[in-house]
């Protein structure tokens, strides 16, 4: 299949992966690319394609997800700070109804072109969420080689011993594997922040189960250069150029160049 997909498509140097320009049309991140590629949701040119070492042309191939064309290369990146609330999903949409931060980007800019989260933040917890169509940057921030840090705001059920930071400064054994030495600031009895550079599934929930706590509420303060601030709960803002262009420099990107900020 491959090799009739290449077959099929004009060779030149301004090829691209598959899933990279799903990214950079702003319909997904790279990651969910490659999941919707090995899902068969994508075509180039008719033929449905689940190899993701594939590569297209943009300007001369015809790519298609769900039956429906790539949209034209955008003319500007869209990058939100959203303070997400509990009890609303990450995602654009939940075949169940259920309340997913689309709802609220939607209510308060429904000028904005469709968005994408980076990342997640877990139903019952809170804080900053990046929601952006810029895949290459969305891409790298999720990438694990890029090790960008994420703050939380954690408050426990029952006071925290000094001996029990500790541990989660040195790292706790989970299931998955040990977790990586991380930073801890007392902020009270019960509350402290936590800096991690991974992003597990439910991470900071199960490092404190392994000290022996369990977490009544997570709130994220801060990822890479991002701070969250006093933005209210379920309320968004347009990151500044500044904040973008910190962001960028963060993950060894280049400057956006014409895209609007």
């Amino acid at each position: 299949m491959q090799d009739e997909m290449q077959d099929g498509m004009q060779v030149n140097s301004r090829r691209v992966r598959l899933q990279k320009l799903l990214a950079e049309r702003g319909v997904c991140s790279r990651r969910q690319g490659e999941e919707w590629i090995r899902a068969g949701r994508v075509r180039v040119n008719g033929v449905v394609v689940t190899e993701l070492g594939t590569k297209v042309d943009p300007a001369a191939d015809r790519v298609e997800v769900d039956g429906r064309p790539l949209p034209p290369a955008s003319a500007s990146y869209v990058y939100v700070m959203l303070n997400k609330p509990p009890l609303v999903l990450t995602t654009w949409h939940d075949p169940r109804g259920r309340p997913t931060v689309r709802h609220l980007v939607e209510a308060q800019r429904p000028d904005l072109p469709r968005l994408f989260p980076v990342g997640r933040l877990d139903w019952d917890s809170e804080g900053l969420l990046l929601l952006t169509n810029d895949g290459e940057l969305a891409f790298r921030l999720m990438h694990p080689r890029y090790e960008v840090a994420k703050t939380y705001r954690v408050t426990v059920g029952s006071p925290v011993s000094d001996r029990e930071l500790a541990r989660l400064a040195q790292g706790v054994e989970l299931e998955d594997g040990p977790t990586r030495p991380a930073k801890v600031e007392r902020k009270g009895e019960r509350e402290f922040l936590l800096t991690i550079r991974e992003g597990r599934n439910r991470q900071v929930r199960r490092m404190c189960q392994a000290i022996g706590h369990e977490v009544v509420r997570l709130v994220r303060v801060a990822e890479g250069p991002l701070r969250l601030g006093h933005l209210p709960s379920g309320r968004l803002r347009l990151l500044t150029p500044r904040e973008v262009a910190a962001l960028r420099r963060a993950v060894q990107l280049g400057e956006t160049g014409s895209r609007r900020e």
